[in-house]
């Protein structure tokens, strides 16, 4: 299996983990907080620009769980917090079906996946990442 790579931007204690294979660049972190993240400079993450609560609002709306972050020393109390809420299940307008928490999914093919964080469900049919949303919805202007 391959290995997942991953991109930590720290903001003294506070760290945002990037996950690049889980993004698929919808750019409601960009939208959001354009002085933290800025896609053409290196690096493109600067948490130092906003405030931990600013942070941890954007990073929950992540749709498909490519950013996170944890707090040194904090990081058990975090996963078991995710680990019991699994809400709020979001439709989302014109695109995939979120939902936060940790996940334990079974794919047609029998494997299990897991996935922690925010993660988009394809409700338009054509992504080629299927059950998960990739944002080919955009391409071909869904609505529901």
């Amino acid at each position: 299996m391959e290995k997942e790579i991953t991109k930590e931007y720290a903001n003294g204690e506070f760290i945002i983990v990037w996950k690049p294979k889980k993004c698929i660049h919808s750019k409601v972190c960009v939208h959001t907080l354009p002085k933290v993240y800025k896609p053409t400079e290196k690096p493109w993450i600067t948490p130092e620009n906003a405030t931990t609560s600013d942070l941890k609002s954007q990073i929950n709306n992540c749709p498909t769980g490519a950013l996170t972050y944890y707090i040194k020393n904090e990081m058990s109390e975090e996963k078991e917090s995710i680990e019991t809420n699994v809400t709020p299940i979001i439709v989302a307008n014109n695109g995939p079906l979120k939902i936060k928490g940790n996940l334990e999914i079974q794919l047609a093919s029998g494997e299990i996946v897991t996935k922690e964080g925010t993660t988009g469900f394809c409700r338009c049919g054509v992504s080629e990442n299927k059950p998960f949303c990739d944002g080919s919805h955009r391409k071909i202007d869904f609505i529901g």
